[in-house]
């Protein structure tokens, strides 16, 4: 699959999340200083966007807003109960000022 654009940079706070839908998927954008993370906007445990939840910067890591649990942004493994199922990590891109994502490809 190729690169979408996600937004520009300047739409992304660091130390923020932003959901973005992409081809129909819902993602979690983190800028942590220029750096991008994306990661799929669902939690593992709980059918909740991650999107809404509280960025980690020390850890690199975005929190659940219902239940607590914190998803590493570089490998999308869960750090904490409850959830302990991984989260998809997708690759970014900077462009000037555009995000642009590549969606990781569903797994058989």
């Amino acid at each position: 699959m190729s690169a979408l654009r996600a937004c520009a940079l300047s739409e992304l706070a660091d130390g923020a999340a932003l959901r973005v839908v992409l081809d129909g998927h819902a993602v979690a954008l983190v800028r942590l200083g220029g750096q991008v993370h994306a990661v799929d906007d669902r939690c593992s445990h709980a059918d909740v966007s991650l999107a809404e939840g509280e960025v980690d910067a020390g850890e690199c890591a975005l929190e659940c807003w219902k239940h607590g649990s914190l998803f590493d942004l570089r490998t999308g493994e869960a750090l904490t109960l409850p959830a302990v199922k991984p989260v998809a990590v997708h690759m970014t891109m900077i462009d000037q000022d555009e995000v642009y994502v590549t969606l990781r490809q569903e797994e058989a």
